[in-house]
């Protein structure tokens, strides 16, 4: 059971209830009126609790589980332990999800600005909105509906933040407009100035950056991650994009909708993130180039050129990713056999 100090738990739930969350074409096997009451590990799970098996490696400890239900592949329904009540889909992973959104909705403070908070009388401030101790909400901020604002947390002067966003501690938001239901972890910089300059002899002379930072609905940033306003252009993050921890966003990039950027990673200025692109962890896409829609990037790899659609590429500079392999194993077997004449 998730720690109650942090977590609280919506439950019971019968099975059919929980069948009724899950993708359409989802089935039970077993007793649908069986009652749980939290979500497990296959490992830990005990008879009122439902887990899922969504990795063919983890099949012995779905063998072996006590769970009482567990969502999981048809393919694997005759492996489960006797007794064992079973929701069927093709979509194990994202039923789980649903299910645990169900027993562990997100948490919410209770609304309101806390007496050490600072809230500026010309920001609009709408119905359920939290301001935690210490933040801060500067003049023309707009906060629609249940926003919350974290403890420490900035909002500078005029952003706009869509309703059931929420801003962690200690993060600063500023020069950007924020779609709703946004998630933006603690110490996110959003809306700082982009890194643009003259590089001279004379000495470097900063270049104005006088755009935005717009962000989509659903968007989620990660801790300690930076976005910075666009130098004239706006840096626009589309809906639904996902972004890891420690993740450099440049000036004037845009990203489409369902973009994932794992940790470490960067995109450096003016770059294009098409529709569903994935940068894998400390990977790098230099400035100025288009990357077109459904591109992977594998991990510590770095993209310096234009993409085709749905490209697999790793390597510094990126290729496809299986001459990648092909010559990291002819490169390694080279190795070898020079190791066997020496």
């Amino acid at each position: 059971m998730a720690d109650p100090r942090f977590f609280v738990n919506k439950g019971p739930f019968s099975v059919q209830q929980l069948l009724s969350l899950v993708d359409e074409g989802a089935d039970i096997r077993g007793d649908g009126t069986l009652e749980v009451v939290d979500v497990a590990p296959l490992s830990e799970a005990g008879p009122q609790d439902i887990s899922f098996l969504d990795n063919r490696k983890y099949i012995s400890a779905f063998e072996e589980s006590g769970a009482g239900a567990c969502i999981v592949a048809p393919e694997f329904a005759d492996r489960a332990p006797k007794g064992m009540t079973l929701i069927l889909t093709t979509r194990p992973y994202r039923a789980y999800a649903r299910v645990a959104h169900a027993f562990y909705q997100s948490a919410t403070q209770s609304s309101g600005i806390h007496p050490a908070a600072f809230v500026d009388p010309g920001a609009e401030l709408a119905d359920g909105v939290s301001v935690g101790p210490g933040a801060v909400v500067e003049a023309d901020a707009k906060l629609d509906n249940d926003v919350e604002i974290g403890a420490g947390a900035i909002v500078g002067h005029g952003v706009s933040i869509g309703a059931a966003t929420r801003i962690g501690a200690n993060a600063s938001v500023e020069y950007c407009d924020i779609g709703a239901r946004c998630e933006i972890h603690p110490g996110v910089r959003l809306g700082t100035r982009g890194f643009g300059f003259d590089m001279s002899a004379e000495g470097h002379l900063d270049v104005p950056q006088l755009g935005r930072v717009i962000l989509g609905n659903d968007v989620e940033v990660g801790a300690n991650s930076t976005i910075d306003r666009g130098a004239g252009p706006d840096t626009v993050i589309g809906d639904g994009c996902k972004i890891d921890n420690l993740v450099q966003i440049g000036h004037n990039v845009r990203m489409g909708q369902g973009c994932v950027v794992v940790a470490q990673a960067g995109v450096a200025g003016s770059t294009e993130l098409q529709d569903f692109v994935v940068l894998a962890a400390q990977s790098g896409v230099a400035g100025h180039l288009t990357i077109a829609p459904g591109t992977q990037l594998a991990a510590r790899s770095g993209i310096m050129r234009n993409t085709e659609m749905g490209d697999k590429l790793a390597g510094n500079p990126a290729i496809p990713a299986k001459e990648f392999f092909r010559q990291t194993a002819v490169l390694a077997k080279l190795t070898k056999d020079r190791n066997r004449k020496d």
